[in-house]
């Protein structure tokens, strides 16, 4: 399972290249289910992976002058100051034990997965069922308070599951912002970067931390994310939106699945 795990990983850095999302939708059930690595702290070693790979996706967008950095103001510092308070506030205060019963049982790291499930479905359907507009390149981009709120929920909300929360900045920069796909990626990458690497440091105070293998996994999923790139260059951002829905649709429902009937959660 471990081989498999590492190959997997690779993957994580391909998703974060092509689509600017999906890394920590790919990395925290990959150490869940492959690697057995508790949910929380899986949730830990998903912000150090998804945010120092993610810089090698950064410095490419930045070479193609894809990143608005009026947004990543805008949206990614209440993203950042949300993903703190939620790693250092949050997290903490919720019960390792939430609900026992006769026949139920939710557990913290049941919650963590299952919360975590909730998000890609709702972020998913948000990708499938969006109106189909061509993208305009040249489009000015929407900014307001109501950016900077939903940058912050957004960071309050990821910061539960670890995500880089790709998943869920992409759908708001494309609606909200109104930038393009290809735009919305790239912008996504940065903020990524920063606010998982700035949740992550956040950790290290409470963590012990195995970084002979958390190492291995992020040299992986860099150069997984180096191919993406590549393949990002060759495919219309138009076409990645509801392709990357379906992909966020599928592994929610996994998830659902796993924790409703493999694992301890219903007795």
């Amino acid at each position: 399972m471990e081989l498999i795990g590492y190959l997997a990983s690779i993957l994580i850095g391909v998703s974060l290249g092509l689509i600017g999302s999906g890394g920590s939708i790919l990395t925290v059930p990959l150490l869940v289910y492959l690697f057995q690595v508790s949910p929380l702290l899986a949730t830990t070693y998903s912000l150090a992976i998804v945010g120092l790979s993610s810089i090698a996706g950064v410095i490419s967008r930045l070479k193609q002058r894809l990143v608005d950095f009026k947004t990543i103001f805008i949206f990614g510092i209440p993203s950042i100051i949300g993903v703190f308070s939620s790693r250092k506030f949050l997290l903490p205060a919720i019960p390792e034990q939430i609900y026992g019963g006769a026949h139920f049982m939710l557990t913290k790291s049941h919650f963590i997965m299952l919360f975590f499930a909730i998000l890609m479905f709702i972020a998913a359907l948000s990708m499938i069922l969006g109106k189909n507009k061509e993208e305009e390149e040249e489009a000015l981009p929407i900014y307001g308070f109501t950016l900077m709120l939903v940058g912050f929920a957004e960071g309050l909300l990821t910061g539960i599951v670890g995500a880089g929360g790709g998943f869920l900045i992409i759908p708001a920069l494309v609606i909200l912002a109104k930038l393009s796909m290809k735009k919305a990626i790239a912008t996504s990458l940065v903020i990524i970067s920063i606010k998982s690497l700035v949740g992550f440091s956040g950790d290290l105070l409470n963590t012990a931390v195995d970084w002979s293998f958390l190492s291995k996994i992020i040299l992986l999923a860099t150069l997984g994310i180096i191919t993406g790139n590549y393949l990002n260059k060759k495919i219309d951002g138009a076409k990645l939106k509801k392709g990357f829905g379906y992909f966020v649709l599928a592994m929610s429902l996994i998830i659902f699945i796993e924790q409703f009937f493999f694992s301890n959660l219903i007795k």
